[in-house]
């Protein structure tokens, strides 16, 4: 076999053996790329219901965006606000409406299953009356988004300047389980502060700094 053959034979192969090699490492990421995270939490809460389908403002349960470098986990006294009443979702509750007025029976008190997990986690007694009793405990909420330690954001510097939720954290208000929507990498934030200072932010003109020690300290 000439020597031109072998070449050729051995190019072949390591074409064929990078393709391989990008079609396996295709979604390979930089360390800390967390795009796309999307962990099962102690509660099945859901964004769409709360954020999309009931229009809670974000703000409502993350208190602290618009005041606090940090927007803050909702605590379990926000959310009896609401669900010392709510106890199910509405197609329970008016099931058991139907049945019992079918039964001809006193309609009966109906907990969904994720309720009566996020009653327990709180330190309430779903047994009893729950407007009667305190929360004492928090949920172990999975964090999703999560910065290294030597970056610095604020969430005030950017909800105030306008800057809608969605812009870093995607379409919330669609999803069901809340993921890491977009890479947050250096990069990505770099671009977008460029983009507020060319072309503002709601129509609102920023100048939206790009030196390393406004993130970096």
């Amino acid at each position: 076999m000439s020597h031109r053959i072998i070449s050729l034979l051995l190019g072949i192969g390591i074409v064929m053996s990078l393709l391989l090699m990008a079609g396996r490492f295709g979604g390979a990421r930089v360390p800390a790329n967390q795009q796309g995270y999307e962990p099962v939490q102690p509660i099945a809460y859901s964004h769409r219901l709360h954020a999309g389908e009931l229009q809670i403002d974000c703000q409502y349960c993350h208190v602290a965006a618009s005041t606090s470098r940090h927007a803050g986990i909702p605590s379990g006294s926000i959310c009896m606000n609401c669900h010392k009443q709510v106890k199910a979702t509405f197609g329970v509750v008016r099931q058991e409406d139907e049945a019992a007025t079918a039964e001809k029976r006193p309609r009966r008190d109906v907990m969904s299953p994720e309720l009566r997990k996020l009653f327990t986690d709180l330190g309430l007694d779903p047994s009893k009356d729950l407007k009667e009793q305190q929360v004492t405990q928090t949920v172990a909420w999975t964090r999703v988004h999560r910065l290294p330690d030597y970056v610095y954001f604020d969430h005030r510097a950017h909800v105030n300047a306008g800057v809608s939720c969605q812009t870093c954290h995607g379409p919330v208000e669609t999803m069901e389980r809340m993921r890491q929507h977009a890479s947050l990498s250096m990069g990505w934030c770099v671009n977008c502060h460029r983009d507020a200072t060319k072309n503002g932010i709601n129509g609102k003109r920023v100048n939206a700094s790009i030196d390393c020690s406004v993130c970096h300290y």
